[in-house]
């Protein structure tokens, strides 16, 4: 079967950066699911795009669907014919499929047996379905907002100007968003605007470069990487590339040049964070450090064209920076005239939920919490009531309120200036950490103090309220506040029982709609979470199952007992003794045994029950004092040992036995060798 390549391009008005790359993926994945109902074979899959144009390529695309044999099924053999003449159902069926009853075939089937009819059916053309899939591939593509332009009632995220659709060299005939298909592109807009004749489908991306576009969007975004870092070292300094703005820019160019300028290093006074955020968020800079790291007043911009007077664009860009930069001076310079505890009651007029009060109240509550925890953890308890009650201060500064970025990081700097404790103002930093799942944690008592009792305050209100997360909304972040609790609890080690921590928060909220069971409620919730920080470290899930079978409210307890499962779980003596423990775990739900792990050694008649009685009193002292220092690990290594006993005591001893005291005496061994384990976890569940 003979193959081409097949090359659709959209031609468009500047697409919104941030849209592009999806917008693309979405249209290769279009075209892909309709070639593949279709039945169509195809090679790879190329998903190109600039600001004016979505495009793919499809290598090796068949020029028509396989032939395939298609079976249809008529009336039953028992209606289909009478006295053995054949029914009118039997004729009627013959005719729609164009033949005489008497070629017709009997189909076997479980519900007996039909008349039917094979024919062999030719596969269409590829170029008669590319219409019809592309239109459908666009019509379906997610964009954010449609818009009309014009007389015409035709939508789509930008107006569009022209279609191209080749299959090989030829042009497929097809009408898309009220544009007929052409072999006509058109490169840069200011270094190429002719019209482009494409030959062919193969060469597009060349010939496109050719007209100043880098239609390619890895490559692009490439080589904007590597003019911005030759950039930086020509100013013997180091360009900060944050992948983010990499791929904004990425979508606001199709010809990038890197050119570096400069704004007055009077700007310097200003914290960096602040002209960072206004060089990324208004111009999108990359911005400079030098050998010590810190911000140089350089910027670097990407321009969409190839100057011949460059000078002029750097100072276009200059001119464009310089109130920017102005008015994040005069944010800062305004704000620091009002000290953060002045701000504080400017909180009692924000919102942070209506049935949960102000930000003010939330500082009241976080206040309690986060001094509790600083006592526990060997913090300074009056520097944590402190930093709650300032931390969300800069909230209602010119600076955050123009950079929401900056919350945290301005509260740091402005507490400072105000005087305040150097643990005080960095735990206004630390509160926000971690921001996701490889982010650093607090490093400071004072900073995980403040942002355990922050997000504890929002899990035990918002639940509190009956508004938990679904599977599709979770608008305060509730799923990310569990688990930045777990972290900072784990990785912290901070040894605190988030039952107790629950209780307290709760207890800070007067009044609550929800708050029957509300502490076990959000608990559970939390603790589902190590489900697939589990799978994030490694380790399988029943890992988790196994420990999650036990009351264990630690966060810290909690991982190192999953962490010392997966580890047993990879012991030879593992699987034994899971199938072992489960096994005792039925006897004992099946007998309803009342729990008992008093052992009656007089009533001991085998040799194999006395073996593991003796052997479970030697294992228990052994880690009793591992279990106080917690090493799990340790502790199953040696409960591993047990493994033989065990296995012998089942092959040799009838634990049922008549008499009812020997009876019980054996379930209480098994109780007492089951208790041993779950000191740890139900290993049981390994078994799953």
């Amino acid at each position: 079967m003979a193959s081409s390549t097949f090359l659709l391009e959209l031609g468009v008005e500047e697409l919104p950066p941030g849209a592009i790359d999806s917008l693309a993926e979405a249209l290769a994945e279009g075209l892909r699911r309709g070639l593949s109902d279709a039945e169509i074979d195809f090679g790879a899959i190329r998903a190109h795009a600039t600001p004016r144009r979505l495009a793919v390529e499809i290598l090796e695309l068949a020029d028509k669907q396989p032939d395939r044999e298609v079976e249809r099924r008529g009336p039953a053999l028992a209606a289909a014919f009478k006295d053995g003449q054949p029914t009118k159902a039997a004729e009627g069926f013959a005719r729609s499929c164009g033949v005489g009853v008497d070629e017709l075939i009997h189909l076997e089937t479980d519900k007996g047996t039909w008349l039917g009819y094979r024919e062999q059916q030719q596969g269409e053309a590829t170029t008669a379905l590319l219409p019809g899939i592309a239109d459908k591939a666009i019509t379906a593509l997610p964009v954010p907002k449609n818009m009309r332009w014009g007389a015409s009632r035709i939508e789509f995220s930008r107006p569009v100007h022209w279609l191209v659709m080749l299959y090989g060299d030829a042009v497929v005939e097809a009408e898309i968003l009220g544009l007929t298909a052409s072999r006509t592109t058109y490169g840069h807009r200011f270094h190429a605007p002719e019209a482009i004749e494409l030959a062919q489908a193969d060469g597009y991306l060349a010939t496109l470069e050719e007209a100043y576009v880098l239609a390619d969007r890895h490559k692009r975004r490439e080589r904007i990487r590597e003019q911005v870092l030759a950039e930086a070292e020509c100013q013997e300094a180091e360009a900060v590339i944050d992948e983010a703005l990499l791929d904004e820019v990425s979508g606001l160019v199709e010809w990038p040049v890197a050119l570096t300028g400069s704004f007055d290093e009077r700007f310097l006074e200003v914290p960096p964070e602040c002209l960072i955020s206004s060089m990324k968020a208004n111009q999108k800079y990359f911005h400079l450090l030098d050998s010590d790291g810190k911000l140089k007043p350089l910027f670097i911009t990407v321009a969409n064209i190839e100057s011949r007077d460059p000078q002029q664009v750097i100072e276009g860009n200059e001119r464009v920076i310089r109130p920017r930069l102005a008015d994040a001076a005069f944010f800062y310079d305004t704000d620091r005239k009002t000290p953060l505890a002045e701000r504080r009651d400017g909180l009692a007029s924000v919102v942070f939920q209506q049935q949960l009060g102000t930000l003010a109240d939330k500082a009241d509550r976080s206040a309690v919490v986060a001094r509790h925890i600083a006592e526990r953890i060997g913090g300074d308890p009056l520097h944590a009531e402190r930093a709650a009650q300032l931390a969300k201060c800069d909230l209602v500064t010119e600076m955050v309120l123009e950079f929401p970025e900056l919350q945290g990081i301005m509260g740091c700097y402005y507490a400072r200036q105000d005087g305040e404790p150097e643990a005080v103002a960095r735990a206004l930093y630390e509160q926000y950490l971690p921001r996701n799942a490889g982010d650093e944690i607090p490093q400071s008592q004072t900073g995980q103090a403040v942002a355990l009792a922050d997000r504890l305050d929002t899990l035990t209100g918002i639940f509190g309220i009956g508004q938990r997360p679904t599977g599709t909304k979770d608008p305060f972040a509730l799923r990310r506040a569990a688990i930045a609790v777990l972290n900072i609890l784990v990785k912290g080690e901070l040894d605190l029982d988030l039952r107790e921590l629950l209780s307290l928060a709760v207890e800070q909220h007067g009044e609550l709609p929800k708050v029957e069971g509300l502490v076990d409620l959000v608990l559970d919730y939390m603790l589902e979470r190590f489900r697939a920080w589990a799978q994030d470290e490694g380790m399988a899930v029943e890992s988790y199952l196994a420990v999650r079978a036990r009351p264990v409210t630690k966060p810290l307890d909690f991982a190192r007992r999953m962490r010392a499962v997966h580890g047993f779980a990879a012991r030879d003596e593992a699987t034994a003794l899971a199938a072992a423990n489960k096994r005792v775990s039925n006897i004992l739900a099946k007998q309803e045994h009342d729990g008992s792990t008093r052992v009656n050694p007089e009533l001991l008649q085998e040799h194999a029950e006395q073996v593991l009685h003796q052997a479970l009193a030697a294992r228990r002292e052994e880690v009793a004092p591992l279990f106080r220092a917690a090493d799990y690990s340790a502790a199953l290594d040696r409960l591993a040992a047990l493994r033989e006993p065990v296995d012998t005591f089942f092959d040799e001893v009838m634990v049922m036995a008549e008499e009812p005291a020997v009876r019980a005496n054996r379930l209480a061994l098994l109780a007492d060798l089951q208790a041993l384990f779950l000191e740890v976890a139900d290993i049981a569940e390994l078994q799953q």
